[in-house]
């Protein structure tokens, strides 16, 4: 099934507002290829004025983050709809950075999960396994976890509704890549849990980027992988010319 390739910049903690207003202009200067789409997840004070910048250029606005009420006291939290406000359509929940640095849970990850779903933001939900996790063997088990119990009670009609990102953590910001085959190996376990969790039609609609020190080198050959459908890029989105060079992935 043809699955629309997603390629998304996560900015993290980079940037002022006037340099990310600058890279978005850069980014957005350059027409999107056809049949894929870009995303730009600038932090939150960048939010409006990238979220100007790429009104009616086809490349989606992302939040870091997301919160399960609309209103309250929930101090240093974004609301579902100050992201509306601004412009973002999709929330990224559940990075290693948040698992790992923030310590959110799986249950915590499925309540901005469920808040996303409620308020009609797209959830990214990012899972991926440690170093030691891998090499014990653990990484098929920690993700089925990370994904049934970061989806549970998740209604969705459609696989557009919902983004999977695909994180080993011992990849992200090291340089080291999971090869293109072990990535393809990990997404193709994902789209058989999914089909548990939803059903067989949602899985194959759902698309599951790969995020891990993706870069200009690696993209096509990660690309041309059955179930990777996009990437989920940090350091290299942070150049324009890098981060193009990846939106416009070379089909091998």
């Amino acid at each position: 099934m043809e699955r629309t390739p997603l390629l998304a910049g996560n900015w993290k903690m980079f940037t002022t507002v006037a340099e990310a207003t600058e890279l978005a202009r850069a980014i957005a200067a350059k027409p999107l290829p056809a049949g894929r789409q870009a995303m730009l997840a600038p932090s939150a004070p960048a939010l409006h004025a990238v979220g100007n910048i790429l009104r009616d250029t086809g490349i989606i606005l992302a939040s870091q983050n997301i919160c399960w009420e609309e209103k309250g006291a929930f101090t240093g939290e974004l609301s579902p709809l100050m992201l509306e406000e601004a412009g973002a359509t999709m929330a990224i929940i559940g990075h290693s950075e948040r698992r790992q640095i923030f310590a959110e849970s799986n249950s915590l990850i499925n309540k901005r999960l469920l808040g996303a779903l409620k308020f009609g933001i797209t959830p990214i939900l990012c899972i991926g396994e440690t170093l030691t996790e891998r090499e014990s063997n653990d990484t098929k088990s920690i993700l089925e976890k990370q994904l049934r119990q970061g989806l549970a009670g998740a209604k969705i009609k459609t696989g557009n509704q919902l983004t999977i990102a695909y994180e080993p953590v011992w990849a992200i910001g090291t340089g080291q890549t999971a090869s293109a085959a072990q990535a393809q190996d990990v997404h193709a376990f994902c789209r058989l849990l999914l089909a548990d969790i939803f059903d067989k039609a949602i899985a194959q609609q759902i698309r599951i980027l790969y995020g891990g020190s993706v870069n200009p080198a690696n993209i096509d050959e990660l690309m041309a992988q059955t179930d990777v459908d996009g990437a989920l890029v940090g350091g290299a989105a942070l150049k324009a010319e890098s981060f193009l060079r990846i939106i416009h992935f070379e089909t091998l």
